[in-house]
């Protein structure tokens, strides 16, 4: 068993998925733990079953994957002091062959570098038109990153030094972590590998519009803490906010008051599909498969309004004074 890495799996009734993802994270060679969010089906005992130790979250406190994941390393490092870098997977991912070991060779010759991660892929990609668009969506630069998602090797060292996850937030704590890593000196990698499968499990419109809006809630509150004033490095994530308001209230609001003066202005609306052709033309251009081209555009031009959603949720909750809840698509 490898005493420099641990591994943090975390979860909540992903059943035969949470199977796959412990069997990929190898118990018999690297410490594993399994933190689960309040599950009802048999992923504890199964976890235990299959060598991983297992941590239940307090069901009186909100779970966020957040506090999940710092349950999982802080519980590791307590069993083995010694461990000196932990990756973590979420419980519907599984890892690549040959992953674990890229990675961690990866951080112990790069001592300026925090956190490394590779890409992420879709098991299932052709299964419905939203587990594409979500293939499309792993498929990030490769190199010096900004951030990373939820399947990445940290340097504990550097986990400690800025107490891991923010618990209180319901979604964008990655990219949040990596910001304050960032704030530190610490940088981000993205190697040119690939990492884990994900099983997104989107059958229907509901479930990507949820996502969407959990999206959209992220970027607002990521900017609430750390955007205008706040900023150490970029306006963190004012850019995000910034074209969802553009799209959904100040174009809309400006045409709609133009109108007053003469119905004509009404036309104006033709900029909807107009920039619908235009991300279409460009990601025929980028896309691996052209075909999806089209539903990618339409994706992000009408998930700008679930984004909105977002936005003005977290907005009400802030207002009011109130813990945002988690946004589950599935």
């Amino acid at each position: 068993m490898s005493h420099k890495l641990g591994i943090v799996a975390i979860g909540r009734n992903e059943g035969e998925r949470l199977v796959a993802c412990l069997r990929s994270a190898q118990p018999e060679n690297y410490a594993v733990v399994y933190v689960d969010s309040g599950s009802s089906d048999d992923s504890c005992s199964k976890a235990r079953e299959l060598g991983a130790a297992v941590v239940n979250l307090d069901l009186s406190i909100p779970f966020t994957a957040a506090r999940a994941r710092n349950a999982g390393w802080q519980y590791l490092l307590a069993q083995q002091p010694e461990l000196e870098f932990i990756h973590f997977i979420d419980g519907d991912c599984e890892f690549v062959d040959s992953w674990l070991e890229t990675a961690l060779q990866y951080l112990q010759t790069s001592p300026d570098y925090a956190v490394v991660c590779g890409q992420r892929k879709e098991r299932y990609p052709s299964q419905t038109v939203y587990n594409h668009l979500c293939d499309i969506e792993w498929n990030t630069p490769v190199g010096d990153a900004n951030a990373c998602g939820g399947d990445a090797l940290f340097r504990v060292a550097a986990l400690k030094q800025v107490q891991g996850y923010r618990e209180d937030l319901i979604a964008g704590e990655e990219p949040e972590l990596c910001y304050r890593l960032r704030c530190k000196g610490w940088k981000i990698y993205r190697y040119d590998a690939h990492m884990t499968l994900h099983d997104a499990a989107m059958f229907s419109s509901q479930q990507w519009w949820k996502r969407m809006q959990r999206a959209g809630y992220a970027y607002a509150e990521g900017y609430a803490i750390h955007g205008g004033k706040r900023a150490k490095l970029e306006n963190y994530r004012w850019p995000d906010v910034r074209r969802i308001l553009l799209w959904t209230v100040i174009l809309p609001t400006l045409i709609l008051t133009l109108s007053l003066l003469s119905g004509y202005f009404l036309i104006l609306f033709l900029i909807y599909p107009l920039q619908l052709l235009r991300l279409t033309a460009g990601y025929k251009k980028t896309l691996a498969t052209p075909s999806l081209a089209f539903p990618y555009a339409l994706s992000n031009l009408i998930g700008k309004f679930a984004q909105f959603g977002g936005v003005l949720k977290y907005t009400v909750n802030r207002m009011k004074g109130r813990r945002g809840t988690l946004i589950e698509y599935k």
